[in-house]
This record gives C-alpha cells, structure tokens and sequence, in this order.
C-alpha cells in the first residue's frame, strides 16, 4: 500500500522525521523553482517504490526557514535521507531516476 508523500511544516518535523521508525526522504522544494517540477515525480516514484522501508516527506522551503537552516539546504530541489538525527544522504539539484534509486539503495539495503 502507498504511502504517498507527506507534506510537513517545521512544527512536524519532529514527529514525522525525527522520531520516525523508519528512514525519511527529506524533500525540500518551492513553487517558484523550476527543477522542482521535475524532481516531484520522482519523489513521488520513490515514495511508492519503497513504501514498505521508507517513509518520503516534502518541505517547502520559504515557509520553513528552521528546518532548512538546520539541514543546511542551499538550493531547491534538495534531498536529505535522515533516520533519527543521523543524515544518512544528502543530494541538491535535480538528479535522474537512476541516481535517486541507487542513492536509496545504498542506504536502504
């Protein structure tokens, strides 16, 4: 069953990363950026191919300036593999399906 991705603020993200069970794809975005149209699809790939070990969450950046700041995300899209306060993998800019795949393989096998 998909589990989609999730939309969190900053006052989530704590609950819904941090404190996940699991590993969480990070995905950090903003509606004036246009490589993020293009990562969106993928992340959503992602979410649906490894449903099952893998929880995917999105974050709008300028909304979120804390998160952001923490993460030290300097540009959009950006990816951050995270599983508990441990940054397991980070990725900024679009990357294509294989890349994606074998960044969450590495980790999640």
């Amino acid at each position: 069953m998909s589990k989609g991705v999730k939309t969190i603020t900053d006052a989530e993200f704590e609950t819904e990363v941090l404190q996940a069970e699991e590993p969480v794809l990070v995905y950090f975005w903003a509606s004036w950026c246009g490589p993020c149209q293009l990562m969106s699809p993928l992340v959503n790939l992602a979410a649906n191919t490894y449903s099952d070990r893998l929880k995917v969450v999105k974050m709008e950046i300028d909304p979120n300036p804390l998160t952001v700041k923490q993460y030290q995300v300097e540009g959009v899209p950006a990816l951050r593999l995270i599983q508990g306060n441990n940054i397991l993998a980070s990725a900024e800019g679009v990357m294509g399906k294989e890349k994606l795949i074998s960044l969450l393989d590495t980790h999640l096998n």
